[in-house]
């Protein structure tokens, strides 16, 4: 029996970037991004799923930009609810499962403890909202082979991240404000994409996962460790509100994911945000000749 066969949506960004990577021995790839795939194109959807005929769709396609979400709602429910919408249903036509990365942003974050799998949600963005509808489109045409799994924070290669950022800006001598009443846990690529692989291939019971690095901070916290890590020092770092940058979405303030459903199934393999931010920058993350 040959290698089953992977479509992967969101290919050239940096989860996918990972995944094609990882994937590659172990499936037949089918990568795609928005040029050979417009997700919220239903016929294009099934012309190329049912020309493909994938095994197993790993949907990570998405407007993740979150303020662009706010000023275009019609563009963010586009891509991330219709285009979400026509991938399950391809898979459903094909009868097999798909697999749809969410986010955080699905909960309100007034919560201080970690949220679970079985907490309300209750996103308060036009981003947050057009993933949730996503993930209702995923489980409900998808004929039940589903898998949703949220993850927060994630840095990597292969796109702009908060990491590159920080450490490009304080190499500049740029002064750096940063919030820091903004709580959640950074999590790399990488390991996002080792873990969703796993899922893959071990086939556990369909439904909701929670997929992060272990622990929390706020941006601030984390733009410390950054620059410790890296061992660079900045013109100035200073805290400050989340008011203060006013910008047009609002982010939840407390939205630390705990990976239950993991643990319970088959274990959780996520390091703490601590050890994925060093093993990047060993990486070559964060290099002053990154391209």
């Amino acid at each position: 029996m040959g290698r089953q066969r992977l479509l992967i949506t969101g290919a050239d960004g940096m989860l996918g970037t990972e995944l094609k990577r990882q994937a590659a021995e172990r499936y037949e790839l089918i990568p795609t991004d928005i040029g050979e795939l417009d997700v919220a194109d239903r016929e294009q959807v099934r012309r190329v799923v049912g020309a493909e005929r994938p095994d197993l769709i790993l949907h990570g396609g998405a407007l993740t930009n979150v303020d662009l979400c706010e000023t275009e709602p019609d563009l963010a429910y586009r891509v991330n609810a219709l285009g979400t919408r026509n991938m399950a249903g391809a898979a459903a036509d094909r009868g097999v499962p798909i697999l749809y990365v969410s986010t955080d942003y699905v909960f309100g974050g007034d919560q201080q403890r970690p949220y679970l799998e079985f907490d309300p949600v209750a996103p308060r963005s036009v981003y947050g909202r057009s993933k949730l509808a996503g993930e209702v489109a995923a489980a409900e045409l998808s004929g039940g082979r589903f898998w949703i799994v949220r993850s927060q924070w994630i840095f990597g290669f292969g796109g702009k991240n908060f990491v590159d950022t920080i450490l490009g800006a304080a190499r500049e001598g740029r002064p750096l404000k940063v919030v820091d009443d903004q709580i959640g846990c950074p999590t790399w690529a990488r390991d996002l994409a080792a873990a969703l692989l796993l899922i893959l291939d071990a086939r556990p019971a369909y439904g909701i996962y929670h997929c992060s690095s272990k622990g929390s901070c706020s941006w601030f916290e984390f733009t410390r460790a950054i620059l410790r890590a890296a061992g660079v020092e900045p013109a100035s770092l200073q805290p400050i509100g989340s008011a203060e940058l006013d910008r047009p979405a609002p982010r939840p303030a407390h939205s630390i994911l705990r990976n239950y459903c993991l643990e319970q199934t088959l274990g959780d393999p996520m390091p703490d945000w601590q050890t994925a931010l060093e093993a990047y920058l060993r990486a070559g993350g964060g290099s002053p000749n990154q391209e």
